[in-house]
């Protein structure tokens, strides 16, 4: 039992370190991503004893982004309105923050890694209801955006928060409906039984991975994603030409910081989702538990470690690569307005669901 829990704890610690690295580099590469894309230089002049330039890497941003930014945040004065409700105004960056994190305790990051007799499934918690816990963790992040514009006693606030509130509900129906579909495509709540059933082939070369199975469910619970993380082209609830910074426009130093990481970690979150139902997770094409297999070939046989670990690195590329993408529409896509917003999710998105929803029953029950 102890070493369960030891393996356990171990690899919650490297899946929340994982997120909240990669939602750090995330920053630094929105930041000079959009420095390229709209064609300036971006962060660049921090630098500690002039290491960067003696490194020549003068340009980079790497010591504004991981070290002058976060010291300068960290150490700003935590500042709260005189009227505003003081616990909630605390509370609400922990409930903005934390039900991201532990969704990913049910996102399988690899297969199974066999050390000796002990078989570890790479996926911090194996529950065979993980969509339903998912989506359960998902809605609690509403409370944390809702919270933060109430409990600040500031009006542009309060508007943030009520956009945030309606946004977040409308999208997380379309995007629900995306997942019930992809649920009964592969007939089960499990999210690693969803990964492992996407790596038989059609054809004997074709993977057969969700998006062949529920292209429009892909449509579907990408935008409704990029809605969830309310970011360009739907920031309404942070849009700072109208409402200053929104939901968290009187939060400053760690608070700040944490609805900021929230962004960038529901980046990752929504990245993790499409790879995990849509693109086969973990799998690699003609990759199987004893090695590579593939047509018209024998047999490559590899150690279990190393099938273990490109399930690893291969999941990895595809979330960074569905990363890379949310950042480039970010930067590329106007925002809309709040009433185009509302009608793409309740009239476009939904009954898009629906739809596909009736179509994927009907395919079930012909097909047997």
């Amino acid at each position: 039992m102890l070493i369960n829990l030891l393996i356990d704890t171990a690899k919650a610690i490297v899946a929340v370190l994982l997120v909240l690295n990669l939602s750090a580099v995330l920053l630094w590469f929105e930041r000079k991503g959009s420095a390229l894309i709209q064609d300036r230089i971006g962060a660049n002049r921090a630098a500690i004893f002039g290491i960067g330039r003696r490194l020549g890497m003068p340009n980079l941003g790497v010591t504004n982004t991981f070290v002058a930014d976060p010291l300068k945040m960290f150490t700003k004065e935590d500042f709260v309105p005189d009227q505003a409700d003081k616990f909630l105004h605390a509370l609400a960056p922990f409930l903005s923050l934390f039900p991201v994190l532990i969704t990913f305790a049910v996102v399988p990051f690899g297969d199974r890694l066999i050390i000796g007799s002990r078989v570890i499934d790479l996926q911090v918690c194996q529950l065979d209801a993980g969509v339903l816990y998912l989506l359960a963790a998902l809605g609690v992040g509403v409370y944390g955006a809702a919270l933060a514009g109430w409990a600040s006693n500031n009006r542009w606030a309060l508007l943030g928060g009520v956009r945030a509130s309606a946004q977040m509900i409308s999208y997380e129906l379309a995007m629900g409906l995306a997942i019930i579909a992809i649920v009964m495509t592969f007939g089960t709540l499990d999210l690693q039984d969803i990964c492992r059933q996407q790596g038989s082939v059609w054809f004997g070369w074709l993977p057969k991975w969700g998006i062949l199975y529920q292209p429009l469910a892909f449509l579907l619970l990408f935008t409704a994603g990029i809605a969830e993380t309310k970011r360009i082209p739907f920031d309404m609830p942070e849009g700072e030409s109208e409402l200053i910074a929104g939901y968290f426009t009187e939060y400053s130093g760690g608070k700040q910081a944490a609805f900021m990481l929230t962004d960038f970690a529901e980046v990752v979150l929504v990245s993790a989702l499409v790879t995990t139902f849509f693109f086969g997770g973990w799998q690699v094409p003609y990759l199987h538990p004893d090695g590579l297999h593939f047509p018209g070939v024998g047999p490559i046989l590899l150690p279990n470690l190393i099938v273990a670990l490109l399930g690893v690195v291969a999941f990895g590329m595809k979330v960074v690569f569905f990363c890379w993408l949310q950042i480039l529409l970010r930067w590329t896509l106007p925002r809309f307005r709040y009433d185009q917003l509302m009608y793409l999710g309740w009239k476009v998105l939904l009954p898009l669901g629906l739809l596909n929803l009736a179509a994927t029953a009907v395919v079930i029950v012909a097909l047997g």
